[in-house]
Order: C-alpha cells, then sequence, then structure tokens
C-alpha cells in the first residue's frame, strides 16, 4: 500500500464519517461543521484524482460560499428566534442500511477494477485546458451565465428592499 492509498483512504474515511454525522446529528450547527469536513474531504478526493480545477471549484463554492452561508443564516436565526433549532428526524437504521450499500458497492469496484489515476505519474493541471475554453470555444455560454447571475443578483437585491420597504 502506498503513500496514495492511505492519503485516499484518509480522505475518504473523513468525508464518509462527517456525512454520516451530517446526517445523524440533531444539532444544525454542528451539522453544518459536519458539512466544512465532508466538503474538504471531497475536494481533497477530487485533487488525488487529479481533478485539480474540481477540486478549487469544490472548496470555493461549497467551502467558501455556500457553507459559510448555511452557517451564517443558523447562527442569525438561533439569535434572532431564542429557540433551540433542533432537526428532530434521526433514523439510524436507514443511514446504516444506506452506507452499508454505499461500502459495498466501493469495495466491490475497488476490488474488481484498476484504479485510473497512477500515484507515480506526474498528474498534469486541467486549469490552463478549461481557462482556454472557456475564453475560446466557450465564450458566448459563460458571459451569458455571468449576465444570468447578475439579473439574479439584482432581482434578489430588489426582492429584499420591497419586503424591508413594506415593513
Amino acid at each position: 500500500m502506498s503513500l496514495y492509498d492511505v492519503i485516499f483512504y484518509l480522505f475518504a474515511l473523513v468525508t464518509l464519517v462527517s456525512a454520516f454525522m451530517v446526517v445523524t446529528t440533531k444539532n444544525i450547527v454542528h451539522a453544518a461543521f459536519y458539512l466544512l469536513f465532508t466538503f474538504f474531504g471531497v475536494a481533497g478526493i477530487y485533487a488525488l484524482l487529479g481533478a485539480d480545477f474540481i477540486a478549487v471549484v469544490q472548496l470555493m463554492v461549497y467551502v467558501g460560499g455556500i457553507l459559510v452561508l448555511i452557517l451564517f443564516g443558523v447562527m442569525l436565526t438561533n439569535k434572532i428566534t431564542n429557540v433551540q433549532i433542533r432537526s428532530g428526524s434521526t433514523n439510524l437504521v436507514a443511514a446504516a442500511v444506506v452506507i452499508g450499500i454505499f461500502a459495498g458497492a466501493l469495495l466491490t469496484m475497488m476490488l474488481n477494477t484498476r484504479w485510473l489515476v497512477n500515484p507515480g505519474k506526474t498528474l498534469i493541471t486541467t486549469i490552463p485546458q478549461i481557462g482556454s475554453l472557456l475564453v475560446k470555444q466557450y465564450v458566448l455560454i459563460f458571459e451569458l451565465l455571468g449576465i444570468l447571475l447578475l439579473i439574479a443578483l439584482v432581482g434578489a437585491a430588489s426582492i429584499a428592499r420591497k419586503e424591508e420597504r413594506e415593513k
């Protein structure tokens, strides 16, 4: 077993354990912090597989944006209402069955197939190729998505201001 395998199994263990804790914990703030470790584990697995761009996007979008937004929302909501925020649904049997099925499928795949990434081989970064495609071949789609996001941001701000004026 090489160092690459050990690091992969470490990331897989962190991801699976923290994802299990997200589903089974009753405290929403703790679940959000476990989700942070799940996102970091997934980003680590992406990096090990040679998908460096997706790993960075995983960190920037999910960890840097969505998870921080969830944490602020949960924390601010908890302080405004002074109500203990807890999820009442914990189904350990269903979670154990799903994890067992996933672990069995993963183990079967690992035993019957060869890994696609060779740990001894130097991995080539994919960022220049993706950047070149975005600027040359997919520039229209890239710009349209930017305009769509700007419209969504302006719409959300106008809806929030309208609700603020009505109060």
